[in-house]
């Protein structure tokens, strides 16, 4: 059991059935282990702040909020099997949780075929919109393709490596970015793409593929999707071979703060993220939400990021649709998501769309010496997050709208008709 669940059955004097008809209870799905425990915990830490803070409000519908944290353990079918869990057994009325496209692919059959809800607050690469599921981390046109749009512009790069772990979601977005490049009038030859498997260690001989494909006199950029803890042993293999940011920047979207308190960041001065939420973001709703954090976990250090952002979106989101709907029954809160608008932790508002997912800014970050972003570029509004790129052919005609009467993930706008 749980400490909130002890706590709450301690105060109340409740137990069994009792005790889970007046509490809701969330689940949380991130791996504690294995990995991607890197980027993870955290967000486990997260939604427990979240839940903490709603139940000093007085939780939900009268009722409090009540925790329950599994873990997958960066295993992609054990995700699959915890999600059954949570929701057959564990009875619990939302998810929080994944951060790999593969561990989301792996829950999408178990959400739909027991009409569960999960919110997944990780950056991904498009080409799916789920019913069951709320996306509110970035969809590629919501960070990759604004990080190349940068690259080009403002450090007038023309050679590309696209950098990736490999999974569907480096693979898909590279898929994305390498039609967009070539629209742009990019050669072939000046885009390299390389993968790697989960937890690669071993950098040197592709560090100096990267090296040697960035000589060749006109400026180059790493555009990274390597994810979890290999991201340690590469930056650490950049610093080795000299490969500075003036020379050769990189720009990753899953490297944040949390993943470089973990490193010598001396090496690292200098080259980007993209993401939609900075800690070093100036807004008044930040500094609040650093403040409550680092108290809660009594870590003046704790460092926040993204995809907590994310979670902090998605779960204000889900508390306000549970309340409009006045029940936590699926379907009832599914529907009233739609058009909901909650304050992010960049001073504005970032509503979910009928696509299922959220309006957000997008954010250019630069790593400074104390593991921190200094923001070098933001757009001037928030981008509404597309489901279906409009680069990949049988994408670039689909729209996705949960709203009746079309309540469909992929229509065909023109064939007008839903696939499935």
């Amino acid at each position: 059991m749980g400490a909130l669940a002890f706590s709450l059955l301690s105060a109340t004097g409740l137990s069994g059935a009792a005790a889970q008809e007046d509490t809701i209870k969330v689940g949380v799905l991130h791996s504690l282990s294995g990995t991607m425990a890197i980027s993870e915990t955290t967000l486990k830490d997260t939604v427990l702040y979240l839940i903490d803070e709603q139940n000093k409000k007085g939780g939900v519908l009268g009722k409090k909020l009540e925790a329950v944290v599994v873990d997958p353990a960066s295993d992609w079918p054990l995700f699959a099997e915890k999600a059954r869990e949570l929701i057959e057994k564990e009875k619990v009325s939302v998810v929080f949780g994944c951060w790999t496209s593969v561990s989301r692919k792996s829950v999408l059959p178990v959400f739909k075929e027991l009409n569960s809800i999960l919110f997944y607050p990780v950056q991904y690469e498009g080409e799916e919109s789920e019913r069951n599921v709320f996306y509110t981390g970035a969809a590629p046109n919501q960070q990759a393709i604004p990080a190349v749009d940068y690259l080009a512009a403002e450090e007038g790069v023309e050679r590309w490596v696209l950098a990736g772990t490999d999974y569907v979601y480096p693979r898909t977005t590279n898929k994305i970015l390498e039609a967009y490049l070539l629209a742009k009038g990019v050669a072939p030859e000046d885009i390299m793409i390389n993968y790697t498997p989960f937890g690669h260690s071993d950098w040197q001989t592709i560090v100096a593929d990267i090296k040697k494909f960035g000589s060749a006199g006109k400026k180059t950029a790493v555009v990274s999707t390597i994810n979890g803890d290999a991201n340690v042993p590469f930056y650490k293999e950049l610093g080795n071979q000299g490969i500075k940011a003036e020379d050769i920047p990189v720009v990753a979207f899953s490297v944040g703060e949390e993943e470089l308190a973990g490193l010598d960041t001396a090496p690292l001065v200098g080259h980007l993220a993209a993401w939609n939420y900075f800690q070093s973001v100036d807004a008044e709703v930040n500094a609040t939400f650093i403040e409550g954090w680092q108290a809660y976990t009594k870590n003046d250090k704790r460092v926040t990021n993204d995809p907590m952002e994310a979670h902090y979106i998605g779960f204000n989101m889900w508390v306000k649709a549970v309340e409009a709907a006045g029940s936590v029954e699926p379907d009832m809160v599914i529907d009233s998501l739609i058009g909901v608008s909650v304050p992010n932790l960049s001073g504005g508002y970032s509503a979910m769309m009928p696509n299922h997912h959220i309006t957000k800014p997008v954010l250019i970050g630069e790593i400074q010496a104390d593991g921190q972003f200094e923001i070098v570029s933001q757009t001037a509004g928030l981008v509404v997050g597309d489901e279906w790129s409009d680069y990949l052919e049988g994408s670039k005609d689909l729209i996705a709208d949960w709203r009746k009467p079309l309540s469909c993930g992929n229509f065909n706008v023109v064939t007008g008709k839903c696939g499935g």
